[in-house]
């Protein structure tokens, strides 16, 4: 399953059908992320408090975190289209119910069961196609495959999904901004259920018992294999730092420093392009040479530790230089690309049972948008920006130490191609 068919057309080893669902992620996401680095500010000023903003974010990566597990598990069971279907009909729902009956009524009881449902969204839609990715990926591309996805991933949530606000924000404003990215998701959507095929599904016994089993099949290999579970908490910390700073941190840089909103989001933006452009070169560089583990802890963790306290002090040296804050967070982005490597190194550990291990992979991704939050709204109040800040960095300094014990047999090994052998990746 994990090979391509000689029969099938492929661009650089990846079949056509795969290039296109990585432009369906792009679009879908781009949709997504159209409010992500405003929406908490913006709240703010309609009269929520940052608390709520963050426990609202947090009841949204709540419910992310379960959409991420149960879409490599569902996968599996049903097969990636049926499951990305539901992906896409949650998230519209869910943003036709927040805009309408959340914040035109600024209404936050409203808000924070609708918004949660639109987190059913794009986990169900891209993560299943994510599995579908690391089963028709070749084992020697295979981290090259995963950095692409993450590419379009990114270029849509955080690129796309910064630009297009910024330039179009004075133009149709906040609401007619969040209607514009229903049209976005519909247009990813169609793209991915037209060329997306439901080949991987595996053959389920009709049992309550084995059904059951299937779903929890992304725990259990966690006790299976321990190093999955820590490849688990590693991606939580992937993406807890980093989500966070859209929550508190253009308010902390427009209160203390004068940036405005839309500097903000061009940084952002800036940042993420970084990110997609090296997302093509830091896997290669982790297939060819340096490995998967060791780009994962120096690269990644390691990197991204340090590089959010220096996005926290440069305003300090520099004032408002919005050059010296572009200049961080480009090399900010290209750290971030460390961590790529991470669901073809979990995905290794486990080739019989790719999609549990990918679900413990998505579960992370997604409680890493619970976990951010929930810390800004537990720790904001009492130690401030700079003790968050230091408890995020030191979050990125524990996963580099957990790489420790993400070893993969005969570690170090090449064959003559210089990849990761099978007997390595397995």
């Amino acid at each position: 399953m994990n090979a391509i068919t000689r029969k099938e057309r492929n661009i650089a080893g990846l079949p056509v059908a795969v290039i296109w669902g990585y432009v369906a992620t792009l679009i879908f996401m781009a949709g997504d992320g159209l409010e992500h680095a405003w929406l908490s500010p913006y709240l703010i000023e309609k009269g929520l408090t940052v608390q709520q903003s963050a426990t609202l974010f947090a009841v949204y990566g709540a419910v992310l975190a379960i959409a991420s597990y149960f879409s490599g598990v569902l996968t599996e069971m049903w097969g990636p289209r049926k499951v990305m279907i539901i992906g896409l009909v949650t998230w519209l729902i869910g943003q036709v119910l927040f805009i309408e009956y959340g914040l035109k009524l600024n209404s936050y009881a409203i808000m924070l069961p609708t918004y949660g449902i639109r987190g059913l969204g794009y986990p169900l839609f891209c993560y299943s196609f994510l599995v579908w990715v690391t089963y028709r990926s070749p084992d020697r591309i295979l981290a090259t495959a995963v950095g692409l996805f993450w590419a379009a991933w990114s270029g849509g949530l955080y690129v796309v999904g910064s630009y297009f606000p910024a330039y179009m924000l004075p133009k149709i404003g906040y609401i007619g901004l969040l209607w514009s990215a229903v049209a976005w998701v519909l247009i990813g959507g169609i793209i991915g259920l037209i060329v997306v095929k439901d080949d991987i599904r595996k053959e389920q016994k009709g049992n309550a018992k084995e059904k059951l089993k299937s779903l929890l099949s992304g725990f259990t290999i966690c006790i299976e294999q321990p190093k999955v579970a820590i490849g688990g908490i590693v991606r939580i910390i992937n993406s807890t730092g980093i989500g966070s700073l859209p929550i508190f941190f253009p308010m902390y840089l427009s209160s203390k420093y004068g940036f405005t909103t839309e500097q903000f989001l061009q940084m952002w933006g800036t940042m993420w392009f970084a990110n997609i452009v090296f997302n093509l070169i830091i896997p290669y560089i982790s297939d060819r040479w340096l490995g998967w583990r060791k780009t994962i802890m120096w690269i990644g963790s390691f990197g991204m530790g340090v590089m959010l306290l220096v996005m926290l002090y440069t305003p300090q040296v520099f004032g408002s230089s919005f050059l010296a804050l572009n200049i961080v967070g480009i090399i900010m982005g290209i750290v971030l690309c460390g961590f790529v490597p991470l669901s073809a190194l979990v995905a290794s550990l486990a080739p019989e049972k790719k999609g549990s291990a990918m679900a413990i992979v998505s579960f992370g991704a997604g409680m890493s948008y619970f976990i951010a939050p929930a810390i800004v709204g537990a720790f904001i109040g009492s130690i401030g920006v700079h003790g968050v800040m230091w408890i995020f960095a030191g979050l990125y300094f524990l996963g580099a130490f957990l790489m420790k014990f993400m070893k993969l047999p005969n570690e170090g090994k090449q064959n003559e191609s210089g990849h990761l052998s099978e007997k390595q990746a397995g």
